[in-house]
């Protein structure tokens, strides 16, 4: 199995945080390089075991995914490769997983799609009939296809989980966020929000279909944008990848049953035979789990693209 990264060591460039899963270093003032490791969190705690070959599944299918969906909207790519902004001792560390992006101002929301009722949108509906909010058909099924997805955003919890919040608090949100930025560019903060929610649903709708087209449902996803300076919204971050979005394989699709997905249900599976109390630090993780988990990663990427993954 092909060595795993846990986390990179950019000597060559500044490096600005980590997230659970990336980490971000300065180029410039204009490009940053993001380093997809292979570090798994669950129940919003990261674990000590990387699983192997995830940084590269989650950098390329992205890839995959900002190329087919270009048209939709600009996205964070340069285009520079990543190798060449690094030493030649640390070009291992990006190669397959680095990405060279514009520097972007986020918007302070988690743009959340979804297509199919399940997860906290499933409990949210049972108890109001709606999720986040926007009012469903009654009589809907666990798994059931929504008429048309939805958009319910969300707040990004520097600890903890995302908080759902209606769409005019998302556009109040992106109001105060983005004043700065968008000053003198004619645009303001609740049209980038408007903007962002349907670039969302575009996005997910035309991955969607070309996802059943390769088996795979794509139940729901959430996505981040960022503007540059002349409040032009872009795609950042990453882009329907197991780590965000639920994958299900189309011909084991039951409604009424909360269907397999291609992601860390190994590693949940497991978690939740311990007891551990879902906090840091996590769990180390058995040699199988590990193994079958990246082998998930791997299906969903050879699926969805037709190619194999190369490291």
């Amino acid at each position: 199995m092909t060595q795993a990264l846990y986390q990179s060591s950019i000597q060559s460039l500044p490096l600005l945080g980590r997230g659970k899963v990336r980490d971000i270093y300065a180029i410039d003032e204009d490009k940053l390089l993001i380093v997809t490791s292979d570090r798994l969190s669950a129940f919003d705690v990261v674990l000590p075991d990387p699983i192997p070959r995830k940084g590269t599944v989650l950098t390329q299918l992205a890839n995959f995914w900002f190329d087919r969906l270009g048209h939709v909207l600009p996205n964070q790519l340069t285009g520079i490769d990543p190798e060449s902004v690094v030493t030649a001792e640390e070009r291992s560390q990006v190669r397959g997983r680095g990405l060279v992006v514009k520097r972007l101002k986020p918007l302070p929301i988690e743009a959340v799609v979804r297509g199919y009722l399940i997860g906290s949108g499933w409990k949210d509906y049972q108890q109001t009939g709606a999720v986040c909010g926007i009012k469903l058909p009654a009589g809907l099924q666990l798994a059931a296809k929504l008429p048309e997805p939805i958009f319910t955003p969300a707040t990004k919890a520097e600890e903890g989980h995302d908080e759902n919040i209606s769409f005019e608090q998302a556009q109040t949100d992106c109001a105060a966020t983005l004043s700065g930025i968008l000053q003198g560019t004619g645009r303001n903060g609740a049209d980038i929000a408007t903007e962002a929610r349907n670039a969302a649903i575009a996005l997910y709708t035309q991955a969607a279909d070309y996802a059943l087209t390769r088996g795979i449902i794509i139940a729901d996803t959430k996505f981040e944008f960022g503007v540059d300076a002349q409040g032009t919204l872009h795609l950042i971050d990453e882009a329907l990848t197991p780590d965000s979005s639920r994958f299900w394989p189309a011909d084991s699709y039951q409604l009424g049953t909360n269907p397999p997905s291609y992601d860390k249900q190994y590693v949940r599976d497991h978690l939740e035979t311990l007891d551990w109390g879902k906090t840091y630090p996590g769990p180390s993780l058995p040699a199988e789990v590990i193994a079958r988990t990246s082998a998930k990663y791997v299906e969903a990427y050879e699926q969805l693209t037709g190619k194999k993954l190369v490291d």
